[in-house]
């Protein structure tokens, strides 16, 4: 049985901080990035359904997802459906990239630094929920300029200091009027939301090494593309369904338009009004996206990851 190292003796320290591999981060950014780019018009427009609590006058409201598009374009052109693209890029691309460096220097770790020794579901989610938390005190106050740019809205008319021209003026201006707590808002839901990718990441490895253990293949070898895609989404369907509601309080507390004193608040105003559906408005458009989003990410990083490592072992050989 695999049993988890002590983590106060300095051995296991320097332990860990050896198996952090620079080619898990490029790879995951790579990774986030790609898939960014490619499906944030959908990821923009999941965030206005998820804050449209039918009770704020400013927010506009689509009858679909089809409406939503038709009407972004309309009012705000293109460019619209872009809105808050560059932090989503910066957000998403560090974000898993840190997810994967993370990840996999505490799993090898747990390891004990053979690849081939399978951890079993509960040491997979507590690497992963580890990872999560780590990456989220490092990626939080992009997502919530992210989130605010995304909800910045044409035809609106607001204070200065509530209007973003990009990323970096976001980060200044949230800053300067709301402190370090504005930059963490949404951090509470968001610890909940380890959860997610905790969960996501157990079934994907599980199912990756289940596969491999059935076909008597050490659980590292490289699959094909169609085993990747199809494990991600697998994965991804079941993470995103049972934990979908903490991202709907998240995106609303980090919504400008209106205020919570805080998470339990949210939870207690939206149950009130819109009952349990509220809980999972944008649920269709955040499946359309973040389906194919991890299958374009995980096969990206599978790809790239293992391309860049066992690059890494020919230049080690040959030297």
């Amino acid at each position: 049985m695999t049993t988890m190292k002590n983590p106060n003796t300095s051995s296991s320290k320097l332990a860990l901080l050896s198996h952090i591999k620079y080619e898990h981060l490029v790879a995951g950014i790579s990774g986030g990035v790609t898939s960014t780019l490619i499906l944030h018009p959908l990821d923009l427009i999941k965030i206005r359904f998820a804050v449209n609590d039918g009770r704020t006058a400013t927010v506009p409201r689509y009858d679909g997802l089809g409406s939503a598009f038709v009407t972004i374009v309309k009012k705000e052109g293109v460019r619209g459906l872009y809105r808050g693209v560059t932090p989503n890029v910066w957000g998403s691309g560090s974000a898993w990239g840190f997810y994967f460096l993370f990840y996999n220097a505490i799993k090898t770790w747990i390891q004990g630094g053979n690849a081939r020794t399978p951890l079993g579901p509960g040491l997979h989610m507590l690497a992963a929920a580890e990872a999560g938390i780590l990456s989220l005190l490092m990626t939080n106050p992009i997502w919530v300029v992210k989130t605010r740019l995304c909800l910045q809205y044409s035809e609106e008319h607001v204070a200065d200091n509530k209007r973003y021209k990009g990323m970096v003026d976001g980060l200044t201006k949230i800053y300067r009027t709301e402190g370090i707590r504005g930059l963490y808002r949404g951090f509470v839901p968001g610890m909940f939301g380890v959860s997610h990718g905790a969960l996501q990441f157990m079934t994907y490895e599980e199912m990756k090494n289940r596969y491999n253990q059935y076909r008597n293949l050490p659980i590292d070898i490289k699959l094909t593309s169609v085993e990747y895609l199809t494990f991600a989404a697998v994965s991804k369907l079941l993470a995103a369904g049972a934990t979908y509601p903490y991202q709907v309080i998240r995106a609303r507390l980090q919504d400008q338009h209106r205020v919570y004193q805080g998470a339990w608040h949210c939870v207690t105003e939206t149950w009130r009004h819109e009952g349990w559906r509220g809980f999972y408005k944008g649920l269709k458009p955040n499946l359309i996206r973040v389906v194919p989003a991890t299958m374009i990410t995980f096969l990206t990083y599978e790809n790239v990851s293992h391309f860049m490592l066992n690059r890494g072992k020919e230049i080690k050989i040959s030297s």
